[in-house]
């Protein structure tokens, strides 16, 4: 897929790491795109009370080369999500076209956030989870399902990993942290009380911490050691928290891949261990 169907999308992932004036372009550009297509750099930079350069700047670590190219990209994503309005469902469609549609939303969603994957802040959680003394992953209501989906994978690296479903359980398997440890938040909207509670402890005993959310602005990202990031759309017939599902799924499994290439005996061991042990359910 093209950079240019993709400058919201940049713009979100690259948030945390914005300076305070980035930021401020970056919130005018989220918060009005359709005025920025039919603004000068010189009208958007007198707007914001900020140099020209610095706009030119801004846009060239977004990824485009200068101001134009940006409003062109920014122009043809508007458009295209204007035009097919993420895969309408519509009363007379049968049910195979309601399939490729649901199929098509689940594909955009995961070709939409592998161009936001930042491979510097994959690496780091990576490095964060492989010397972990043991991993514990978090998340509440669907997002909790994901967790326990990261623990049925990772279990098989040979790390001693955990997620817990009940609330207060997580409240004390938080505050039993040490700084060897790495929890790994798992919420769409990084805003969730619970898990903000959840982060607040677990940074009182140290250990390490990265994030799996949707929106780069959300206080759960902004205050996570690595954030990483989905881009997920809200369509007519389902919220965009049920679509990012597939995108945190294929972001854990990316994780989970790149885990046990880095322990490439130790993993194969313990996989070895486990497929043993659960051979005696087959039949």
């Amino acid at each position: 897929m093209s950079q240019h169907q993709h400058c919201l999308a940049s713009i979100r992932s690259h948030y945390p790491q914005f300076s305070v004036t980035e930021k401020k372009i970056a919130d005018y550009i989220l918060e009005n795109p359709n005025e920025i297509i039919h603004s000068t750099i010189n009208g958007l930079a007198e707007d914001l009370g900020v140099a020209d350069s610095t706009v030119f700047r801004f846009c060239k670590r977004i990824g485009f080369k200068g101001y134009q190219a940006m409003k062109i990209a920014l122009a043809s994503e508007i458009v295209t999500g204007l035009k097919d309005i993420h895969e309408r469902i519509d009363e007379g469609d049968t049910a195979q076209t309601i399939a490729t549609k649901v199929f098509r939303s689940n594909i955009k969603t995961i070709e939409d956030t592998l161009m936001v994957v930042d491979e510097k802040r994959l690496m780091k959680a990576v490095d964060m989870m492989s010397t972990a003394r043991s991993i514990e992953f978090f998340g509440s209501g669907g997002s909790g399902v994901i967790a326990l989906d990261a623990y049925h994978k990772f279990i098989r690296t040979g790390l001693r990993v955990h997620a817990a479903s009940d609330s207060h359980i997580q409240l004390m398997t938080a505050s039993q942290m040490t700084s060897d440890d790495c929890a790994v938040f798992i919420s769409h909207s990084g805003s969730t009380k619970d898990i903000l509670q959840l982060l607040d402890i677990v940074k009182e005993t140290g250990a390490k911490t990265i994030c799996i959310t949707n929106f780069a602005k959300s206080p759960l990202s902004q205050r996570v050691d690595t954030p990483l990031f989905t881009v997920s759309e809200e369509t007519d017939y389902r919220s965009e928290a049920l679509s990012s599902r597939i995108a945190q799924l294929t972001l854990i499994d990316a994780l989970y891949v790149n885990l046990m290439m880095r322990r490439e005996t130790e993993g194969q061991d313990a996989l070895r261990k486990m497929r043993k042990a659960i051979s005696v359910k087959r039949l």
